[in-house]
């Protein structure tokens, strides 16, 4: 595997031991390719993205990571010196500068992973994992929400996703393009489909 990418085994180890020193319970929501990683769909990640919603748990958490040696080292990313791996968190429902309409920690929005003694990870539900994927835009982006609805095709109403998608989009400032972003999915979908 790439030195720069990092596999599901890597990241459940790398919270097993952030466990050992947390003294109450933290829930952390992957997202992005960190959710595709942890639900099977993609082998690794280079990017490890947690969304902690509840504020009160993300100030612990970064206070115990900076016990640890974790320093800032972006707008939402620490990591430890001599470490190869940045691990972004992202407080409340953003991920990077896609507001979610519901907490991900609300009934139906995020997915079990596991539960540590005190770190409960789940992943974020399969429309928001799109939509947040689709929000950002990159062809990157586009290929990993296609190949979520490809491993997971039984479980998306895309007419669904489609409706979910555009109420985000009309809470967002840039809602003209984001819904250009779901125009171009589309065509994307369409063109996979007949290769």
């Amino acid at each position: 595997m790439d030195e720069y990418r990092i596999d599901k085994d890597n990241l459940l180890d790398s919270l097993a031991g952030w466990n050992k020193f947390l003294k109450r319970r933290v829930h952390l929501i992957a997202c992005g390719g960190t959710a595709l990683t942890l639900l099977g769909v993609k082998e690794s990640t280079k990017d490890i993205d947690f969304m902690v919603p509840k504020l009160d748990e993300y100030e612990y958490l970064i206070k115990i990571l900076k016990d640890l040696g974790y320093e800032s080292t972006t707008g939402s990313g620490f990591r430890r010196k001599g470490e190869l791996f940045v691990y972004d968190f992202f407080r409340g429902n953003t991920i990077h500068t896609t507001e979610l309409l519901h907490s991900p920690l609300k009934k139906g929005r995020h997915i079990l992973v596991k539960e540590f003694s005190y770190i409960y990870l789940g992943a974020l539900n399969n429309y928001d994992l799109i939509i947040s994927k689709l929000f950002r835009g990159t062809a990157v982006d586009f290929e990993d929400a296609a190949s979520l609805i490809r491993a997971r095709r039984a479980e998306i109403d895309l007419a669904q996703l489609e409706k979910h998608f555009k109420e985000t989009a009309g809470y967002d400032v840039a809602e003209e393009r984001m819904l250009k972003n779901w125009e171009h999915f589309k065509t994307f979908l369409i063109r996979e489909k007949q290769q």
